[in-house]
């Protein structure tokens, strides 16, 4: 292996969704640093099965006003 060219591999804490907090190593911030996770397998809908419908620029209301003659509910 070539010196100097990997990076630094240190222990971080993680900190779930819901506050629980576990320590890894990784190469992401400094020694120490608390990565917070945004989504994780207790909030994603891929592992919770609970899915949200995100309206962004009014898509949805769009899709529906063009469907809505094939007697789709809302």
């Amino acid at each position: 292996m070539k010196a100097d060219i990997h990076p630094d591999y240190h222990e971080i804490t993680v900190e779930m969704t819901d506050g629980t907090t576990y320590k890894t190593r990784s190469t992401w911030g400094k020694e120490g640093d608390v990565l917070k996770l945004e989504i994780d397998p207790k909030s994603h809908p891929a592992w919770t099965g609970v899915h949200r419908l995100v309206d962004s620029g009014g898509q949805v209301a769009k899709f529906n006003k063009r469907f809505e003659s094939f007697g789709l509910k809302k």
